[in-house]
């Protein structure tokens, strides 16, 4: 008989229908444990962290959900040994990842504060090389390690191996094969954050891009300016029900870049802003009706209303996507992971 677990309460969103069979695994040995269960019945398997990047079909999951609720957080060297060639954290997967950067914050390891305020597990971000505010996960991610699915053993990748690229990795692009176990971040030691890479959070620090400002400061600043976009979870604030960013920022030619919109050079290309693109294709902050709507904080969020199926959610978002597209050429690509369910 179905677990009936309703995914739709283990996701930002809250959508997505019912699992087979809903399985939490609190150490290591039981996450392994769960997928080679699954793996050798040939049962289909969902790895769950914290469901923030996740799009989930009103039917549901025909298969195992394992979440990932894993513990841990271990440097290699304690206070002051660390001051001077920085320290090595190695973090369970099912650790929330806001949680690792306000520690990281309050013991002086840099190199993670502008990451603040993303939900999800520890576990997911080099999977999608997280970034915000001009960090990447990439920056200081030293190896990942993992449970290799094919090969039927523990595999440990250097940052080098894991192909990481804007809001790609390996990881990512052989979904399913790869279940994260921990992930072991490399960050420097001190008071001031790395340098400041984003001319908004400069701004709101009162500093240049490239100066330093202290870790706590970085951390606050980044908070809110998220709120301010709706991208801090608040269960009281339907603009935080959503996937955060629907859409990854398009990287194009140059010549295809509209007038006007911003543009970062970058490998193969340019990249340009999908949330400008949004609000100049007619999509501007609030804009749906009944259940579903553009964010009334940041049009790159798509939320739920409150009542909404994930299906009226993927009706708004082909409506933004295409007229992105019937606007300016360029075709926007999600960035959440969807499950049973087609964009």
């Amino acid at each position: 008989m179905p677990d009936q677990t309703l995914l739709a309460d283990h996701t930002t969103l809250h959508l997505g229908g019912p699992a087979r069979r809903f399985v939490v695994a609190r150490t290591e040995a039981e996450l392994v444990a769960a997928v080679r269960r699954a793996d050798e019945v040939g049962e289909p398997l969902l790895v769950l962290g914290g469901g923030s990047n996740l799009v989930v079909g009103d039917a549901g999951f025909d298969g195992t959900v394992v979440q990932v609720a894993t513990t841990g957080v271990l440097p290699d060297v304690e206070g002051d040994d660390a001051s001077c060639g920085g320290v090595l954290v190695t973090v369970a997967a099912g650790e929330s990842w806001d949680a690792l950067v306000a520690t990281a914050v309050e013991r002086g390891w840099v190199g993670i504060e502008a990451l603040s305020g993303i939900p999800g597990s520890v576990g997911a971000t080099p999977i999608q090389n997280v970034g915000a505010y001009g960090q990447e996960v990439s920056q200081t991610v030293a190896s990942v390690r993992v449970w290799d699915r094919t090969l039927h053993g523990v595999r440990t990748f250097a940052n080098a191996d894991c192909d990481f690229a804007y809001r790609h990795s390996r990881f990512k692009a052989d979904p399913g094969r790869q279940v994260v176990l921990s992930v072991t971040f490399q960050l420097a030691q001190g008071t001031l954050g790395a340098p400041v890479g984003y001319a908004e959070l400069a701004r709101t620090l009162g500093v240049e891009p490239g100066q330093r400002a202290p870790l706590a400061a970085c951390r606050e600043a980044v908070l809110g300016l998220r709120r301010g976009k709706g991208m801090v979870l608040d269960e009281a604030d339907h603009d935080t029900w959503s996937a955060g960013s629907f859409f990854t920022n398009p990287v194009v030619a140059p010549e295809v870049v509209p007038e006007g919109a911003p543009a970062w050079p970058v490998d193969g290309g340019v990249k340009t802003s999908a949330a400008w693109l949004i609000e100049h294709a007619g999509f501007g902050k609030g804009y749906g009706s009944g259940a579903v709507a553009v964010s009334g904080k940041h049009t790159l969020a798509l939320t739920n209303r409150g009542g909404a199926t994930t299906e009226d959610l993927l009706g708004l978002a082909r409506e933004v996507r295409d007229g992105v597209e019937a606007r300016f050429g360029i075709r926007l690509v999600n960035e959440p992971v969807l499950l049973g369910c087609v964009l």
